[in-house]
């Protein structure tokens, strides 16, 4: 039974697998897509909501204060570990599956399962959280140009006589419409919106930059650093979204270059932006002011620049569909390559002939999202998201030593630098911010294990390709210069 628990995948198969016409898909993202795909993923419901939370705090966790600084850096560190850890697995191996893949080829198939089994609560819990987060600053622009749906229509049912949020539905349906028609198509769309939602983002900081008061800042960690690390770990939410490059990997031109610029680059130039943003926030108001539900936008609006809040409410939906697109290509990337690995039913693997998209599983995610999204009202759903990205982190920063010692003649385009220290600080920072989450988020993060666990006994061990038949050997591909 161990033996069968833990056998590996080798990357020869692994990448022979990508390599097979009726599971190959299309190469044409570049760098520049790729790391417009990071920024899109990155910024988003983090920056735009769930700061205020962190700043304020709420009845589970004291808030930052001014300290959201710090925090941020904090949570920059942590993804900034794990992401070069991300970056030589993305480079060695370079298809879809993204950390699933990476566990697949190191710790074997029971973590692996696990590993995708929290990446589609990470994703997927996201891609809800971001359609109602979507729906409900849609509702605001339009209530700003003075018209109102009805409430039954924009609230899931039990939310004060709500009855369907069709808004949140009908942004996952059109997302999911793109995606299907192709991986490059839904880059440009995404590359375009991260443009707008960059330029608000340096118009927030431009503009708020000249009304600070530095007295706001003080006190500045009002709870300490107890209140510093919770909020890390609620703005951990606003860094997901780096890893989703590496789920597009497949579709690479250069991938062994290209994935580690992409993923490096993207986190570099968020963390620098939301330091920026948590200054000014804090420095423009009283961080006891600030408003949990819109706090940039909100901000502006009460240091009198109403005008400014406006165009901010409208950078925030272009930079929260930048998400759900990026998020819902991890999602799907991941289903897709647990799928080919017949884990879970190899009918959703199947990918379309003009296209070549993996078309089953995306109609599918699209669908099982929007009624989500429409229906059921997520709380705490940051947590959730969260727990199961930093589970998959700790796994991937194993898997670079694991698979430094068991396969030390392998290429590797990138080489993380002071090996074995920075996967290991990186495995550590990832478990200090887990300890900050809530106990209930633990209970309910082992209850989702538990049922991937029984899934994975009762389908994935006994349909496991690695267990009944060998795999194609693959094709000698060109070498690719290395970062």
């Amino acid at each position: 039974m161990a033996s069968r628990l833990f056998r590996t995948k080798s990357i020869d198969q692994i990448l022979a697998d990508a390599d097979h016409p009726e599971h190959r898909l299309k190469k044409t993202l570049t760098v520049w897509d790729l790391t417009g795909l990071g920024i899109g993923g990155i910024i988003g419901t983090g920056i735009f909501v769930l700061i205020g939370t962190a700043i304020v705090g709420d009845a589970h966790r004291p808030g930052a204060g001014p300290g959201i600084i710090l925090s941020f850096v904090l949570s920059g560190l942590t993804c900034g570990l794990a992401a070069l850890c991300y970056a030589e697995f993305a480079a060695m191996i370079p298809v879809s599956g993204s950390a699933y893949t990476y566990s697949y080829a190191t710790l074997g198939e029971f973590l692996a399962w696990l590993t995708g089994w929290n990446l589609i609560l990470e994703y997927g819990v996201a891609c809800v959280a971001v359609a109602i987060g979507w729906s409900g600053y849609f509702n605001n622009i339009l209530a700003f140009c003075g018209i109102a749906l009805p409430h039954w229509a924009t609230h899931a049912p039990g939310v004060d006589g709500g009855l369907v949020n069709l808004p949140a539905a009908i942004i996952v349906l059109l997302v999911t419409g793109i995606l299907v028609l192709g991986v490059k198509e839904s880059a440009r769309t995404t590359g375009l919106i991260v443009l707008v939602k960059l330029a608000v983002i340096l118009f927030f900081i431009a503009v708020g930059a000249s009304a600070i008061e530095p007295s706001n800042w003080t006190p500045f960690m009002p709870y300490g650093f107890q209140g510093v690390g919770a909020a890390a770990a609620i703005v951990f939410f606003a860094y997901i979204g780096f890893d989703a490059v590496s789920t597009t990997a497949e579709e690479a031109r250069n991938p062994q270059r290209d994935v580690p610029l992409g993923i490096i680059a993207s986190l570099g130039i968020c963390t620098l932006l939301y330091i920026a943003v948590a200054a000014v926030l804090t420095g423009l108001i009283p961080y006891r002011q600030i408003d949990v539900h819109a706090p940039v936008a909100e901000a502006l609006r009460v240091a009198g620049f109403n005008w400014g809040a406006a165009v901010v409410a409208t950078g925030a939906v272009a930079g929260i569909t930048s998400v759900l697109f990026v998020m819902m290509i991890g999602q799907i990337r991941v289903f897709f390559a647990m799928s080919r690995d017949r884990l879970l039913s190899p009918w959703l693997s199947k990918v379309h002939p003009r296209y070549r998209t993996p078309h089953r599983v995306t109609i599918l995610t699209g669908i099982g999202v929007a009624v989500l999204a429409a229906f059921v009202p997520i709380g705490d759903a940051a947590d959730m998201t969260n727990i199961g990205t930093l589970f998959a982190f700790v796994l991937v920063c194993l898997g670079v030593i694991v698979l430094r010692w068991t396969k030390p003649e392998q290429r590797r385009p990138f080489r993380i630098p002071f090996m074995p220290w920075i996967p290991l600080l990186g495995m550590a920072t990832c478990l200090g911010l887990m300890a900050f989450l809530p106990v209930m988020t633990w209970i309910r993060f082992l209850v989702w294990t538990v049922m991937g666990i029984a899934i994975y006994f009762g389908y994935g061990i006994k349909r496991s390709r690695l267990g009944d038949e060998p795999l194609p050997e693959r094709q000698t591909l060109p070498q690719s210069e290395s970062v």
